[in-house]
């Protein structure tokens, strides 16, 4: 392959890259728009309380970090959402689905730009 050739074909994959990159930058933008989204590394959780005569299950936002604010001011890993179907509990699975698609495409990009970055190094050492 001639010198030429050689950087049409690095210009080609390069623009191919960043068109991949626009396209997922523009997902992660439309996700934003659709609603709130989760901190990072939170999820939600069923717990289980007893009661007399019955179990019931409850639900809560948890954060590897304390970060939601209590009625006290205090800081807490947890955030209560209450009952199955409650709007703070879809609304919080939603928040989370929304982080979680954000984070996978967030890599995506990340992988991309690295290999962009890749190819205009090797268009450099053609042009020296």
């Amino acid at each position: 392959m001639t010198k030429n050739k050689k950087r049409e074909d690095l210009i080609a994959r390069a623009e191919r890259l960043q068109t991949a990159i626009a396209t997922l930058n523009s997902t992660i933008q439309q996700i934003r728009t659709t609603g709130d989204i989760a901190p990072p590394k939170c999820y939600v959780l069923r717990y289980q309380a007893k009661g007399k005569d019955k179990t019931y299950y409850y639900y809560k936002l948890h954060a590897s970090l304390p970060i939601f604010t209590t009625n006290t001011g205090t800081k807490s890993k947890y955030k209560h959402l209450g009952k199955a179907g409650t709007v703070a509990h879809v609304n919080a699975v939603m928040d989370v689905a929304r982080r979680s698609q954000i984070d996978s495409l967030q890599r995506a990009v990340d992988s991309l730009t690295e290999s962009w970055q890749d190819l205009n190094k090797m268009l450099e050492n053609l042009t020296i």
